[in-house]
């Protein structure tokens, strides 16, 4: 149980500011269109030199219908066909990507996302997996996961995702409440959501995901509480339950919701509250700041082993691996350099017409970058920092690196959100609501653009 919530509570105000969820350090809004071709093609070259584990995603952008909520890449159509003309560039760019990693690189995961992976026919998703399994050298115990519209899957989608390899799906819920998917344009009934998750069981996909989403329209803390209840009767491995992020002026179609009918802070805090309670009841532990799975799920073990990381996709386990994007707006993620592609699918076209990868923003990270990388993640993923592990690794005394940002933890501290020691940084229960705000001390670049406004609330 968490204690003192109505002191919890009273907190939220102080603390609801704008800041990045931490998906990677340093953040998306750091990369720029001005960067030199050749330098990015030699650091891409030298990316090719060594032998490593990878990572591979792919964007499928395109979706029947509109979720009013969503902030994804997508492009809305009904068209089918198009799904062929993009599988015809997936092949060209998964082309020009081989020539950068070393041929004897190995493929730990491969993650589908969107828009909705499965707008692609049973046919094309099969023509994507054959590209996969044949462009690739594909660990035995890969994780291959799809993300998954309950809306637009039939059992002959799931057969054809069994058959090129998946073996773990996301399925998108965000609430179960009648009222609330009409508000946010997503009628979902949850016979749906159940008979999807038993096609899936059925065909050898055995490890399921639900999304939900708190905060949107229409939801209540007693509402929020009934869609726990429905979607724990399907016995999920894994939720993520992630804060909706309402930023109408970067997301056009959020003005379409009613924003009169958005709970309030407090409201959405209650919620998460619940969350947290809850699902560790009925055997789900809590992973970082939004996350909660199985004690003999993946992500929990990577918890404890020290392996757990955050992506552009969340929290994910096998940290360190060389994570390379595929399809419109996608986002590579290197040790030394993160990239995004394209996010016109014209322009990614022509660009792969061209002959050249659809580079539209890059990012090469500095020193003080991969440091405070480090640290950022620590905070998200373990909760704690030993100082001691801090010098071995990079030569510095934590305390003397970041004697600024310790100082500035002060008020934290005195909440009760976190514990400075002489030997450790430990981040309290109270504190793990809260933790986007603890790692915002230590972002350097959000540092220097105060009052940036491209960021959705921390709470």
């Amino acid at each position: 149980m968490i204690q003192n919530r109505n002191e919890i509570l009273e907190t939220v105000e102080r603390y609801n500011v704008a800041g990045p969820r931490y998906t990677s350090y340093p953040t998306a809004v750091q990369f720029t269109e001005s960067f030199d071709r050749e330098t990015l093609d030699r650091a891409l070259e030298q990316r090719g030199e060594k032998v490593q584990d990878l990572s591979l995603y792919f964007h499928i952008p395109f979706c029947f219908s509109l979720c009013w909520y969503c902030g994804c890449t997508k492009i809305i159509t009904r068209d089918q066909d198009r799904g062929d003309v993009y599988l015809d560039y997936l092949a060209k760019e998964i082309n020009l990507v081989k020539q950068t990693i070393h041929p004897e690189s190995t493929v730990r995961q491969v993650h589908f996302g969107g828009g909705t992976p499965t707008f692609l026919t049973p046919v094309q998703l099969r023509r994507l997996g054959a590209l996969i399994n044949n462009g690739f050298n594909i660990h035995e115990d890969v994780e291959f996961s799809v993300e998954i519209d309950p809306r637009r899957c039939g059992e002959e989608h799931i057969i054809a995702l069994s058959e090129i390899g998946c073996n773990r799906a996301s399925l998108g819920v965000q609430d179960t409440n009648p009222d609330v998917q009409e508000a946010i344009h997503r009628i979902q009934p949850f016979s749906i959501t159940r008979q999807v998750t038993e096609l899936l069981r059925k065909h050898g996909i055995s490890e399921i995901n639900f999304d939900l989403i708190y905060g949107l329209p229409r939801q209540s803390t007693s509402t929020f509480n009934q869609t726990i209840d429905d979607v724990i009767r399907l016995d999920p491995d894994r939720l993520a339950v992630y804060s909706y992020a309402h930023l109408p002026a970067l997301m056009p179609a959020q003005k379409l919701l009613s924003e009169d009918e958005l709970p309030s802070p407090r409201e959405k805090l209650e919620m998460m509250m619940a969350a947290v309670e809850r699902f560790p009841e009925m055997g789900y532990r809590f992973i970082g700041m939004d996350h909660f799975a199985k004690e003999e799920d993946e992500l929990s073990i990577a918890l404890d082993d020290g392996t757990l990381q955050r992506n552009f996709q969340g929290y994910s386990t096998h940290s360190g691996l060389e994570m390379i994007a595929f399809g419109m707006s996608g986002i590579s993620q290197g040790d030394d350099l993160y990239y995004q592609n394209e996010k016109d699918l014209a322009q990614y076209y022509e660009d792969l017409d061209e002959g050249r990868l659809p580079v539209k923003k890059t990012l090469f990270l500095s020193e003080d970058d991969k440091i405070r990388r480090d640290v950022i993640m620590q905070i998200m993923c373990q909760a704690t920092i030993r100082f001691e592990t801090f010098r071995e690794k990079t030569g510095f005394h934590f305390k003397e690196y970041f004697s600024a940002e310790i100082e500035k933890l002060q008020p934290m501290e005195a909440e009760g959100f976190l514990l400075v020691m002489d030997d450790q940084l430990i981040i309290r229960e109270k504190g793990r609501l809260f933790l986007r705000n603890i790692a915002m001390t230590f972002d350097w670049h959000l540092s220097q653009k105060r009052g940036h406004t491209n960021y959705s609330k921390t709470v």
